[in-house]
């Protein structure tokens, strides 16, 4: 092989290897979400908009549920820790569940699911 080719392959290759190590990463965007704190199971199962009640909300989470955020335009996202241990954000949200909020934070998508990452979270009336 002559040394030309060599560099192309050797280009190539870290090309290559750069492209694979791209996703590595998950990349996330800056959001304002507004919506309410509900279960997610209600979410999914019920259909909701709102929750029912924030008593029901809370009783839910209590009993394990994941609280999750329905956005104002229907998505849902799963609020997450990023940390290593992940941690779970049912205690976080507890003050909030049932009630209409605004978070900001990261948001990541993956798969159609959302996840935010929430760095505010304040209610809303």
């Amino acid at each position: 092989m002559n040394r030309r080719r060599i560099l192309v392959l050797r280009v190539t290759l870290a090309v290559l290897m750069a492209a694979g190590t791209h996703g590595a990463w998950a990349e996330s965007q800056p959001a304002t979400i507004k919506g309410y704190v509900l279960d997610s199971a209600c979410a999914f199962t019920k259909n909701l908009k709102k929750p029912v009640s924030a008593e029901c909300a809370v009783t839910c989470a209590k009993a394990g549920s994941p609280l999750v955020i329905l956005a104002d335009n229907g998505v849902i996202y799963w609020p997450i820790s990023d940390t290593t241990p992940a941690r779970g954000q049912n205690e976080r949200l507890m003050e909030f569940a049932g009630k209409r909020v605004s978070v900001t934070g990261k948001v990541y998508q993956r798969g159609g699911s959302y996840a935010v990452v929430i760095a505010t979270i304040e209610a809303l009336q």
